[in-house]
């Protein structure tokens, strides 16, 4: 794993619940028919649809950014590669349940492909329990191949990149967010940051959780096996690379957002999903904005940790 001796951490600002919600109430009326945010105890996430390793998102909320994009393009570094045990530690909670976006460490994987972790951390001589998926294109057919990462591999790295929340995995209050019928031209995720962005211009503050795309449909990338073997240096070299998919509700995902940086160089919205269906990868937005429908619940993180920023930056390739 990477020297993580330069992890830089910031507080966050965390409104009280209640304040949260009515933010939100008023925010999400603008991109979609019907909202109603409200708040609630964290279901059973051992539950189906979830089938998380822990039952609910809160105790000691936080966010990290891990490595980022500027190790993928313009060209791989593939020696980039971090332990979600060692992540945790680094966050100062070990034992961590850890969900998020990021990308398979491709050494152990044997290609590139999409992560959509879900991992109980080791702590106190417990084993880590890892409960994530993977989404790769297949090479039979060229299409979505969704895995579950304890099928094959029992480690817990990751590699290149990842924006990760991360809790003590308790039960206890959190934000619910249900949506119907998108009537503005923002993803629920970035309809979410915009809204905090808006109320709180001088604050940074960041949400980490799970929602399910209810009904409807969804548009997905995933990397291609593959590392381009020629330099990415745009938006659009890095989109002609990616291989785009449309895929169907129901959808888990898993998503963490920060409505402004605070000067550490961070990608602001992040999103992968997963689904029973085996369809899954990174979460742009829904393709049926009539019909489509969210239930979601969110925490806001206390801290911020960066984590092995890259030196050599850019913003190419953050959608």
């Amino acid at each position: 794993m990477p020297d993580v001796a330069k992890t830089e951490k910031a507080q966050l600002h965390v409104p009280d619940l209640e304040e949260l919600r009515a933010v939100l109430q008023t925010g999400l009326a603008d991109n979609f028919a019907e909202v109603n945010v409200s708040v609630v105890e964290c279901p059973d996430l051992t539950k189906r649809p979830f089938s998380f390793p822990v039952k609910g998102l809160c105790g000691s909320p936080r966010v990290t950014d891990v490595g980022g994009v500027p190790y993928l393009v313009p060209v791989v570094q593939k020696n980039k590669e971090y332990d979600m045990n060692a992540i945790s530690k680094e966050l100062e909670l070990p034992g961590a349940f850890i969900l998020g976006a990021g990308a398979v460490a491709s050494r152990i994987v044997g290609i590139n492909a999409e992560l959509i972790p879900l991992v109980l951390t080791e702590a106190d001589g417990r084993p880590a329990v890892n409960s994530s998926y993977f989404s790769s294109i297949n090479p039979v057919d060229g299409q979505c191949l969704q895995e579950k990462y304890s099928d094959k591999f029992s480690d817990c790295n990751f590699g290149l990149l990842g924006n990760l929340y991360a809790c003590e995995g308790k039960p206890g209050k959190v934000i619910e967010v249900r949506a119907k019928r998108r009537t503005g031209e923002h993803s629920i995720v970035t309809a979410l940051r915009k809204t905090l962005e808006v109320q709180y211009p001088d604050k940074s503050l960041a949400l980490g959780g799970t929602f399910i795309i209810q009904k409807g449909k969804a548009k997905i990338h995933i990397m291609p096996r593959e590392f381009s073997v020629c330099p990415l240096t745009s938006d659009e070299e890095v989109n002609g690379w990616l291989k785009h998919f449309e895929v169907n509700a129901p959808l888990i995902c898993q998503s963490v957002l920060v409505s402004k940086d605070p000067g550490l160089d961070l990608r602001v919205e992040h999103t992968h999903c997963f689904s029973d269906h085996r369809e899954g990868g990174h979460f742009y937005i829904d393709t049926t904005p009539d019909s489509v429908e969210y239930l979601g619940y969110f925490v806001p993180a206390e801290f911020m940790y960066r984590i092995d920023r890259p030196k050599e930056t850019h913003a190419v390739g953050r959608d």
